[in-house]
């Protein structure tokens, strides 16, 4: 079983900025990618930023410049800090972990979401 706790969603106004956490816990035996997407109302879920566990990382067209995903690998959580924020940026923030939960068995993990708010 793994669990992934969110944190630091909230009201900002636009041009502020806020920072998004995640904290994988459980049964993970070796962790692949770490990331960040969102949703907004009507629209499918895309992809904000992923970090994988080789270095790589990718940031959506729409957030580069003003995202920056980072990892604390010793205590398995990423963060997502926005400035810069605009109204499109609105929606729930899902933290996803793609790891191994057995030497050969991998999956796809999922928070339970955090609101993110751009308003005047």
């Amino acid at each position: 079983q793994v669990q992934l706790v969110e944190s630091g969603g909230g009201l900002v106004q636009p041009g502020g900025s806020l920072t998004l956490s995640c904290a994988a816990s459980g049964s993970i035996f070796r962790i692949i990618a770490m990331g960040w997407y969102r949703q907004a109302p009507g629209k499918q879920r895309e992809l904000v930023a992923t970090s994988n566990s080789g270095g790589g990382i990718n940031y959506a067209d729409s957030v580069k410049g003003r995202f920056t995903i980072s990892r604390d690998n010793a205590a398995n959580t990423v963060y997502l800090r926005m400035n810069s924020l605009k109204p499109e940026d609105t929606a729930v923030y899902y933290c996803n972990v793609r790891g191994y939960s057995s030497p050969r068995e991998w999956d796809d993990y999922w928070g339970q979401g955090t609101q993110v708010t751009v308003s005047p």
